[in-house]
C-alpha cells in the first residue's frame, strides 16, 4: 500500500480535490464555498501530515473528515446568520411600524388642531370622510345633506388643511388619509 503523506501535495490534490469538491458541494449547495473548504481541508491535512497515520485510508478519513466538519460548520454559521438577520429584520419592522405610529399621532395633532377652525359643517363632514372614512353616499344619508355639498365640503376642508400646513406636511397627510 502506498504511503500517502509522502506524495506531492500535487499528486494528493489530483487524487482527492473532484471528489472531496462533489462530497462538499452536496451539502452546501454552492461550488465556490465548496473548494474553499476542500482547500482548507488539504491545509490542513498538510499542516497535520504528521501526526496522521500513513496509510491510504487514514489520510482519506482525514480529508473526508475535515470537509464534513467544515460544510457543517458552514451550514451552523448559515443558520444562525439568517436568524440573526431574520432577528434584525423582525427589529427593523417593529421599528418601523412604531416609527408609523408616532408620525400618524404627530399628523393626527395637526389634523385636529385645524379641524377646530372649520366651520361645523364643513368639520363634519371632513371627520366622516377622511378619519373615519365613510363614502360620499354614506356621509349624505348620516347628515341628511346632498351628495354634492359632500363633496363641496370635503373639498372646503382639504383646502382649509392645505392653507394652514407647509406642502410636505400636507402630501403626508394626503399619502395616510386621503388616498
Amino acid at each position: 500500500m502506498e504511503k500517502l503523506y509522502e506524495l506531492s501535495a500535487e499528486r494528493l490534490f489530483k487524487r482527492y480535490y473532484a471528489r472531496l469538491c462533489h462530497f462538499a458541494w452536496q451539502f452546501l449547495g454552492d461550488q465556490e464555498h465548496a473548494e474553499d473548504i476542500v482547500q482548507d481541508a488539504f491545509m490542513a491535512y498538510w499542516d497535520h501530515k504528521a501526526h496522521i497515520a500513513s496509510h491510504e485510508d487514514a489520510v482519506k478519513n482525514f480529508l473526508y473528515s475535515s470537509v464534513r466538519n467544515g460544510c457543517l460548520n458552514a451550514v451552523r454559521r448559515g443558520k444562525v446568520a439568517d436568524r440573526y438577520a431574520s432577528r434584525i429584520a423582525g427589529q427593523s419592522f417593529e421599528e418601523a411600524q412604531v416609527l408609523a405610529r408616532i408620525i400618524r399621532s404627530e399628523v393626527m395633532d395637526e389634523v385636529n388642531r385645524i379641524m377646530q377652525g372649520m366651520p361645523l359643517g364643513c368639520k363634519e363632514v371632513f371627520r366622516l370622510g377622511y378619519l373615519e372614512g365613510l363614502s360620499n353616499s354614506q356621509i349624505a344619508e348620516q347628515l341628511q345633506i346632498s351628495i354634492n355639498t359632500v363633496k363641496t365640503q370635503k373639498q372646503r376642508g382639504l383646502k382649509l388643511l392645505r392653507a394652514k400646513l407647509n406642502p410636505e406636511f400636507f402630501a403626508l397627510i394626503a399619502a395616510l388619509y386621503v388616498a
